[in-house]
């Protein structure tokens, strides 16, 4: 692909940003053992506002046949997330409409559309009903995780995988009623292999929309699958962004929809306090940083890094200064990563180096001290305040107090600290390491 330059020691193809989106989402699955509270409002448009809004606060409300019911209690789901109290009416109302929703990583959407696929099937009829578009293999593999828990009860369901590896013997017809697979493959099984009838599929999901449609292809494959659909199959798209190209995607995919989005979470950097340590070079950032170490291991910190080389060095050099740090960095198989994520949720490790790609939606609670060891920049060299409000916001989570140190070591560092000061209208106070005891006050 295109090389997308993000500095001078790493140069990024798109298929690796695309990794990372896809890898990032798998990761979120595996760390996520609850449902996240999200304090964000859910905005919905309606396709018909003159029909009632309805949504639900139970599940039983719903009137779900009882071995699904039972299924979704034994996933230890008590009431519906903020997203399926207005995605599941709509999901399953009669006759059934079409949805673009967009919700983040542990809102339980996948639950939601998976408790609708699971709803329209007819377990008498032995061929595919329902079919499922996921990004990659492993989020394919999650997605049928969540089919097979909340179908644990109703045995005649069953699900086929269509990923590539899963060779089928050409003429062969599926008898499962629920397959979800990779855009190609599941191509391939509708149009040239013909071991799906797409004209009998009840309902089409699109998850991680966002995800896919950075891959090359993958979108046009959606495309073509969705138009061998009958008109009245329903229509899910799930998608953490509404960037345009999403938009535009989902425009063609799902026609007439109904829409939920996510109001954007009010931008606060009340709780936080922010500071800046001023260097001449990297030496003096770790010389400093080891200053502040002593006040900030009382309780947990995350130090964030431009690149996985410097990760990797920070790391080396804190451990050599015999510190207990933990390094997240992309080159990390997801499960690693996942398994390094719990170690420091569990309180094993105290500190966290890694670069902005593990940063998105890590929520340790525990977490009161964000050190930007590098300022966050976009491509072009140029503030990015989104990740910036993303880093810092690890901290002063739940109403407690947080802080935020960043180094600056650079006339550049410096210039970008200032456009982050006016983005967001805050003052950052600069730190003298020799005067740690407002830290040791934060941080107790």
């Amino acid at each position: 692909g295109a090389v997308i330059k993000a500095d001078d020691n790493v140069e990024k193809t798109e298929d690796e940003e695309k990794e990372d989106r896809a890898a990032q989402s798998l990761l979120n699955k595996l760390i996520r053992s609850n449902l996240v509270d999200t304090t964000n409002q859910v905005e919905v448009l309606q396709r018909d506002p003159t029909s009632p809004l309805y949504s639900v606060k139970s599940f039983e409300e719903l009137r779900l046949k009882p071995q699904l019911l039972q299924g979704v209690y034994a996933m230890g789901f008590n009431r519906p997330s903020k997203i399926q109290e207005n995605a599941l009416p709509m999901m399953l109302a009669e006759p059934p409409q079409n949805l673009i929703a967009q919700s983040q990583s542990g809102t339980g959407k996948t639950a939601a559309f998976v408790l609708a696929m699971l709803s329209r099937v007819d377990p008498g009829n032995k061929y595919p009903q329902c079919l499922c578009l996921s990004p990659t293999y492993e989020l394919a593999l999650q997605t049928g995780k969540v089919i097979e828990q909340m179908g644990k009860f109703y045995p005649e369901l069953k699900l086929a995988y269509a990923v590539r590896g899963n060779k089928l013997e050409r003429g062969q017809k599926i008898s499962e009623q629920i397959v979800i697979g990779t855009p190609g493959t599941v191509l391939d099984w509708c149009s040239k292999l013909k071991f799906i009838d797409p004209k009998k599929i009840k309902v089409f999901v699109l998850d991680e929309a966002d995800v896919m449609i950075a891959t090359q292809g993958h979108q046009d494959q959606s495309i073509r699958i969705q138009r061998m659909l009958p008109r009245d199959c329903q229509m899910l798209l799930f998608s953490a962004t509404f960037e345009d190209s999403v938009w535009k995607f989902a425009q063609k995919v799902v026609p007439d929809p109904n829409i939920i989005k996510l109001k954007r979470e009010e931008e606060t950097l009340d709780t936080i306090k922010q500071y800046y340590v001023l260097c001449n070079n990297r030496d003096e950032k770790f010389q400093a940083l080891c200053n502040i170490y002593g006040a900030i291991t009382i309780a947990q910190a995350m130090i964030f890094c431009h690149t996985r080389k410097t990760a990797a060095w920070l790391a080396a050099e804190l451990s050599k200064e015999g510190h207990q740090v933990a390094l997240l960095s992309g080159e990390m198989m997801v499960e690693q990563r996942a398994a390094v994520i719990e170690r420091f949720r569990e309180g094993k490790e105290k500190v966290l180096v890694t670069t902005n790609v593990c940063a998105r939606g890590i929520d340790v609670e525990q977490v009161s001290v964000v050190i930007n060891f590098d300022l966050p920049v976009d491509k072009d060299g140029n503030p990015d305040n989104e990740t910036y409000l993303h880093r810092i916001g690890r901290t002063g989570r739940f109403g407690k107090r947080g802080l935020a140190i960043n180094m600056v070591d650079s006339k550049h560092s410096m210039n970008i600290l200032n456009r982050i000061q006016e983005h967001f209208n805050k003052k950052i106070n600069k730190l003298d390491t020799d005067d740690l005891d407002e830290i040791e006050k934060i941080t107790n």
